[in-house]
Formats: C-alpha cells, sequence, structure tokens
C-alpha cells in the first residue's frame, strides 16, 4: 500500500462545536485527501499526479478514515454512513462524521485550530503511466487506484 499527502485545506463543520458537558455535535471534517492533476513533491526519484476519475471504482468500497493512518483510531467508515466520498472537478473529496469521544473531540480541535491541515490517503496502484516533462523529471499518472482509507495527518 502506498500513501501519498495533499496541502488541501481541512474544515470542521458543526451546528454548534460541542464539548464533553454539553451534548453538541462535535463537528464534522471535510476536505480533499486527493487533488487531481497537481504534481506531488518528488517521490524517489518521481513526480505523481492523480487523474481525474482515479478513485471511481473504490468510492462504493468499504473504506475508512483514520487519524495519521492509523487504525486503532478509525474517524469513520464508508459502510456505516460515517464517512461519505466524492470526487468533484477539484479531487477526492471527504466528509467525516466523528465519534463524539475524549479522543475525536481532541483530533476535530487540532483541526479546528490548524494544528493539523493536511489529508493523506492509502491505496494501491491498479493502472498508472509513466512519461517525462520538458525538464526530463519522470512523471508517474495514477489512472485507477484501490483506495483503502483516508486520513488526517500533521
Amino acid at each position: 500500500m502506498e500513501r501519498r499527502c495533499v496541502d488541501a485545506q481541512l474544515e470542521v463543520r458543526a451546528a454548534g462545536y460541542g464539548s464533553a458537558n454539553d451534548g453538541a455535535p462535535i463537528g464534522q471534517i471535510v476536505g480533499y485527501a486527493a487533488l487531481f492533476n497537481s504534481l506531488s513533491q518528488v517521490l524517489w526519484g518521481f513526480r505523481e499526479q492523480i487523474a481525474p476519475g482515479a478513485f471511481g471504482g473504490s468510492l462504493s468500497d468499504d473504506v475508512r478514515a483514520l487519524w495519521n493512518h492509523d487504525s486503532a483510531y478509525v474517524l469513520g467508515r464508508t459502510a456505516a454512513g460515517t464517512l461519505r466520498l466524492s470526487e468533484d472537478a477539484r479531487g477526492l473529496r471527504v466528509e467525516i462524521d466523528p465519534p463524539d469521544t475524549p479522543l475525536a473531540r481532541s483530533f476535530v480541535e487540532s483541526i479546528r485550530r490548524g494544528d493539523v491541515s493536511q489529508m493523506s490517503f492509502g491505496f494501491s496502484v491498479l493502472e498508472d503511466a509513466w512519461d517525462e516533462d520538458e525538464q526530463g523529471q519522470t512523471i508517474r499518472t495514477l489512472h485507477k487506484v484501490k483506495l483503502y482509507e483516508v486520513s488526517p495527518v500533521a
């Protein structure tokens, strides 16, 4: 399984921002786990981009939302309806309804404060292409991937 991180703004949305005592929702985590047609930093001697539609075959799979790729901290899951994934013109959009627990509240607070502002995703490549750009840099384009998880990451 490979992982890639994207520097796209995460957001917290809720009717109210809850605490352990007031019973209000703790907030929904919304952002992009991947951006289409956006070159990564250099990875092992090449740069990578994701073609629109690359996640289409995984959107109905049982995908998890984890905290920092750690399966001990499940924030949501598509099979439970607490994680929703969609592709739009920008990329892979993520909406997570985290559990109302003290730990999840601390994760949401870290995002709200801006301490955690990136997302990443775990995947395997089903179809890709390798090319060179005008400067001779190797570019890998992911055309089809199997998505396993998405993660807010520091």
